[in-house]
């Protein structure tokens, strides 16, 4: 609120007319040991010209480095016109179309925004959206928990090579509602799940296994034999995809025999920009057969009594507007903004722009990939292949070989070490296609030269005799 309208005399008036002496006398029920006491750990309140400055110095200390940084969010061109028309008033305080005569633009982009997202994942239906891709995981493992009648158990069989934020989100959600995470480990030499720890589990109960694609370290898992691996088993099959990848990869609909059955990710690389970690937005699809539990919001295109085109919220499965019994999340916002300006880029870019996009980021990741691989140290780690990431371990300390990098204006890649500790120095490093030639170039030189004043041996010192 940029300011409060009520003077002092208002207040007393309004006080009056309650029948207390101030405002403190509204809370009396309240026991005192209840109430919050001094915020001691927020700062004191700032104008709107104070918070302006303070924000345009934070700005310039960002600076502009070389971005090789991925590990879920990623750097990619968004073509002006994207938020030029997303920020348009219309669209940028639009807020939960609740009201269909009055929403009907909303409505239709939001049905848009769905029918591109299940051409993009080959699926059938798709939701208006999510928080973010961590959380639509979680909200994908609750539904297929909701959706397996075959299976009895709620154990979900979970990749150690799953993204360690969504991992630790799923965990946070579902932990407390007596669903067991069951994790399966990596291919040491690959970075893909170890397929004879999955077959362990041929025989067993589980609801669902999630299958990444690309996973956390950029490799290409075998989604084919996992999906099968799955069905055969009588479980669900959850895809959690990079959207950009799905342009020149084989989307989750038509993985194995089957197809997965319930796909969700991060919508970031889809015209959101990196922001300083959000806000992003989550996505999901599904089969048909389990669109009744499906969390979220879905759009429908009907037509009126006059036969004109018209777009209602035909699905609405939160506690708000059903039995809370019945209810499949407390999902309580789709991100609007954010699908808008995904909608207009998917809209922009085209099928056929979409996949030169990825194509180009996989052909910048085996570009740097060379070029790095040439430093003495620095060598690939996994066998498998990749989209635009890449897993390199490092005859050096990672952290130490990062922050010199970043003393250079240049963020080199993410560290492993605290997540991967069996990895070694390893980092994961990404280039999209904003990344040229010449910025490859300058990084492989910096990173170089870093090397070797890490890794170069020290002069012996002989000893002086008199």
């Amino acid at each position: 609120m940029p300011f409060i309208p009520h003077t002092e005399e208002d207040v007393r008036q309004m006080l009056e007319v309650i029948g207390v002496d101030r405002i403190d006398d509204l809370f009396d029920e309240i026991p005192a040991d209840l109430r919050a006491k001094a915020l001691e750990h927020v700062p004191p309140g700032m104008s709107e010209m104070e918070v302006s400055a303070l924000m345009r110095a934070r700005a310039r200390t960002d600076g502009q480095p070389l971005c090789f940084i991925g590990a879920g969010a990623y750097e990619h061109h968004i073509p002006a016109a994207v938020w030029e028309i997303a920020t348009r008033g219309e669209y940028y305080s639009a807020y939960t179309p609740y009201q269909a005569e009055a929403s009907q633009g909303t409505l239709q982009l939001l049905y848009e925004y769905q029918s591109m997202m299940t051409a993009l994942m080959a699926m059938d239906v798709s939701n208006a959206s999510l928080y973010d891709g961590a959380s639509g995981l979680a909200e994908a493992v609750l539904m297929a928990v909701r959706a397996n009648r075959k299976s009895k158990s709620r154990r979900i069989l979970l990749p150690r090579s799953l993204h360690p934020a969504y991992r630790k989100t799923v965990r946070a959600i579902v932990g407390n509602q007596k669903i067991e995470l069951v994790e399966l480990p990596f291919d040491p030499a690959t970075g893909r799940t170890d397929m004879a720890a999955l077959e362990a589990h041929a025989g067993e109960d589980c609801a669902a296994l999630v299958i990444p694609q690309p996973n956390f370290f950029g490799v290409l898992e075998e989604v084919d034999t996992m999906t099968d691996f799955a069905h055969d088993n009588g479980m669900l099959a959850i895809a959690v995809v990079n959207p950009l990848a799905m342009a020149v990869l084989r989307p989750p609909g038509e993985w194995g025999g089957a197809g997965a059955d319930i796909a969700c990710g991060e919508g970031q690389p889809l015209g959101a920009p990196l922001s300083s970690g959000g806000p992003y937005f989550g996505f999901m699809c599904s089969k048909q057969a389990f669109v009744r539990q499906m969390p979220g919001r879905i759009i429908g295109k009907t037509v009126d009594v006059e036969g004109k085109v018209g777009y209602a919220l035909t699905l609405q499965a939160r506690e708000q507007h059903i039995r809370r019994s019945k209810a499949t999340s407390n999902i309580c916002t789709n991100q609007g903004l954010l699908v808008t300006a995904a909608t207009i880029h998917m809209a922009l870019l085209g099928g056929e722009g979409l996949a030169r996009v990825a194509a180009n980021c996989h052909q910048n990741a085996a570009s740097l990939s060379e070029r790095l691989c040439a430093i003495e140290g620095v060598d690939a780690l996994f066998s498998a292949p990749v989209f635009h990431e890449r897993v390199l371990r490092l005859a050096a300390p990672a952290a130490d070989i990062l922050r010199s990098l970043a003393a250079h204006n240049i963020l080199g890649g993410y560290d492993l070490g605290d997540e991967y500790p069996e990895l070694g120095e390893a980092i994961l490093v990404c280039a999209t296609e904003m990344r040229s030639d010449a910025e490859m170039d300058e990084y492989a030189t910096k990173l170089a030269r870093v090397m070797a004043t890490r890794t170069q041996a020290k002069c012996p010192v002989e000893p002086k005799f008199n």
